[in-house]
């Protein structure tokens, strides 16, 4: 571990201006008229609807008092309607309204203009330095608080979104590591778009991990497109920030338990050389390379790799 002082100044300093930039300091926010608890109270009753006002101010960190003047705020102006619990008519919980539903649109719209004007100045590296650090920093002031992290969940079959983030999990990791482009990111859309038609198959099956609502890893066995009793394991990824974290390992045993018990004699899959981390991971669970060969057309010359796994005697 290195012994160099932890540089607090700077990062306060930096946290101070990240502040600014994001327009804490003003009335408004988010291209709004309302104060940022309320932006971020909107959001999370987005994401989980029904939660009650209390598991709301702990989420945010703020007092019952305040919490709840900001509450009969929202249900005025029209945002946000309480409704009594079916089981405990002493709780209320909370759902946006139609009106609710559009503010929080175009909030996510100003704030993905915003970090998209801030990423086009980034490299595609530069951008999942940055996730990952702040991913880091927010862990590590959380940890000084009983507040518990989204666990992560292995879901299985289609949910809106997959095909498009599969396939951003794809594009950024092999720009990133093997100089792919359009080429790449084109054939992995297509073919999951493909896939995903063919979901109602038994014999075919998809899998993502979820943090909260966002999708953090995914693999999937196509049980048709390489003939009679062989499993092909495809689009199989995890998001750099929780790589090494063990998500990979559940994504491909969850996988592999499915082709197991769906009896299949071989499982393939095609993969590039370098990446040794997975390799690793593969041969762990009974898969050997079997060929490999030079490619060149993703745009960058790779050495392409064929893992093959016997079904377990």
């Amino acid at each position: 571990m290195s012994q160099q002082p932890f540089p607090v100044s700077d990062i306060r300093s930096t946290s101070r201006r990240l502040v600014r930039e994001l327009g804490f300091m003003g009335g408004d926010f988010a291209g709004t008229d309302l104060p940022p608890s309320a932006v971020h109270a909107l959001i999370e009753i987005e994401t989980c609807p029904n939660i009650t006002a209390r598991d709301l101010g702990k989420l945010l960190r703020l007092e019952k008092s305040s919490v709840s003047r900001m509450l009969r705020k929202l249900v005025l102006s029209g945002d946000v309607r309480e409704e009594t619990d079916e089981e405990d008519s002493r709780i209320k919980r909370l759902r946006l309204t139609g009106k609710g539903q559009e503010k929080v649109g175009a909030i996510h719209g100003f704030a993905n203009r915003q970090v998209s004007d801030a990423l086009t100045q980034l490299t595609s590296a530069d951008a999942h330095t940055i996730l990952q650090g702040l991913r880091l920093y927010a862990d590590a002031l959380g940890d000084r608080t009983d507040t518990v992290a989204p666990s992560i969940e292995i879901q299985e079959g289609y949910r809106p979104g997959i095909i498009a983030r599969i396939t951003q999990m794809h594009a950024l990791y092999y720009a990133r590591t093997s100089g792919f482009g359009q080429r790449f990111e084109s054939v992995v859309a297509e073919g999951l778009a493909a896939f995903c038609n063919r979901l109602e198959s038994p014999k075919n099956a998809i899998w993502v991990a979820m943090r909260g609502q966002e999708i953090i890893g995914s693999v999937a066995i196509d049980g048709e497109d390489l003939g009679a009793d062989i499993a092909h394991l495809r689009w199989f990824i995890v998001d750099d920030g929780v790589r090494g974290g063990g998500v990979g390992r559940r994504l491909l045993e969850t996988a592999l338990a499915f082709v197991d018990e769906r009896g299949f004699a071989e499982t393939h899959l095609w993969t590039f050389n370098g990446l040794l981390a997975a390799r690793h991971l593969y041969e762990a669970h009974g898969f050997a390379c079997v060929e490999e060969h030079p490619g060149s057309q993703w745009g960058s010359e790779v050495l392409e790799q064929r893992f093959v796994r016997p079904r377990p005697e």
